[in-house]
């Protein structure tokens, strides 16, 4: 039975990025596998550096000041690192989600960090819009895609200050012009990779420019002159994410892509709204295309709906936990086949009823 994997991360891959993830396990460089080799060697080397020229190209910032790094610690460690490298005396942040808020709370710890809008009030089901950003902040922090409550960005405010945007969840999923942004950070388990390393596009200009002392392994400046090498890399991660964006890149770019996640979200969303047992949590117009949360208008059905689901082979839809229902997380690898079978679960279930 075919399994349609919706888990909100780690994420579904590619197949043939697995086979060959799995293959450089046993066989990556003249009999040895591919997490016993010194990443100093040649041949890891040429990984990461196809892995940041792959970034940068798929974004569309070649040649304009950026550099790609790869890290560890999640995009949680960037809460800390965008602080210490960019926040002098003020800060803006927006308050979209549990993750932008805990952005927000890590920010705090270093010096003056204000909420510029928030719709935390209404458990996160809407995009804030209007808000104020003062010309005299260090920079905007922004959270483009909110897994948990199943928002997403589909504008940017436009500022005079460096803009920094969390897009762990929905990196290279769409069309945007990423010049706009300063500092991009994502974890790689939402879209790109497996857990354990975390891309950081950052513009060179805007780093340097505080007069704190950081430490070495949160200086975005001390990984930039390692070619993020500073230390030892995840290499499986790293290499598994460079074979993703390999997979992009072939595909056709982030604008095939795009088509194709638009497709899913158009199907998905259509029987949200048209199928009387089910309804969605979150404002129409900043719904995620990669996160669709919704639930059940009955409880009385619940057992019955997730009996059919499991049957269907259909993984990962539980809801988190500070929301509840359900979500279908629709990243880049999931097949529009994937989203087809877990609709006609749905209809299946209005038939029924």
């Amino acid at each position: 039975m075919m399994i349609h994997n919706f888990s909100a991360g780690p994420c579904v891959l590619p197949k043939e990025v697995i086979l060959k993830a799995s293959e450089a396990l046993l066989d990556f460089d003249n009999g040895l596998s591919l997490i016993e080799i010194s990443h100093r060697s040649k041949a890891f080397v040429d990984v990461m550096e196809k892995a940041r020229a792959l970034a940068l190209e798929l974004l569309g910032l070649e040649g304009k000041g950026y550099k790609a790094l790869f890290l560890q610690g999640g995009a949680s460690t960037q809460f800390l690192m965008v602080a210490l490298n960019l926040l002098e005396k003020r800060a803006g942040y927006l308050n979209t989600g549990t993750w932008a808020d805990k952005a927000m709370k890590e920010a705090q710890i270093y010096d003056d960090v204000y909420e510029v809008g928030s719709s935390k009030a209404s458990n996160y089901n809407y995009i804030p819009k209007g808000y104020d950003v003062p010309s005299d902040y260090d920079y905007l922090h922004v959270t483009s895609n909110n897994t948990i409550f199943g928002t997403q960005m589909k504008s940017f405010p436009k500022v005079d200050i460096p803009l920094v945007c969390d897009m762990s969840s929905d990196i290279f999923s769409r069309t945007l012009d990423f010049s706009q942004f300063d500092l991009i950070y994502a974890g790689a388990q939402k879209n790109m990779g497996p857990a354990g390393t975390t891309l950081v596009v950052v513009k060179e200009e805007v780093l340097g420019k505080v007069s704190r002392k950081i430490p070495s392994m949160m200086d975005y400046k001390v990984h930039i002159s390692k070619n993020s090498m500073f230390n030892t890399p995840p290499v499986f991660a790293v290499y598994t994410s460079m074979l993703t964006l390999e997979w992009l890149k072939n595909l056709g770019g982030i604008k095939a892509i795009e088509e194709v996640n638009e497709m899913k979200a158009r199907i998905m969303y259509s029987e949200i709204d048209l199928n009387p047992l089910f309804k969605g949590f979150t404002a129409k117009e900043d719904r995620s295309n990669m996160n669709a949360t919704f639930t059940l208008e009955s409880e009385n059905l619940k057992e019955t709906f997730e009996t059919m689901v499991k049957e269907a082979g259909i993984n990962g839809i539980n809801g988190h936990r500070s929301v509840g229902g359900y979500r279908a997380s629709m990243y880049n690898a999931l097949s529009i086949d994937s989203v087809k079978a877990l609709v006609e679960v749905m209809s299946e279930l209005e038939a029924k009823a």
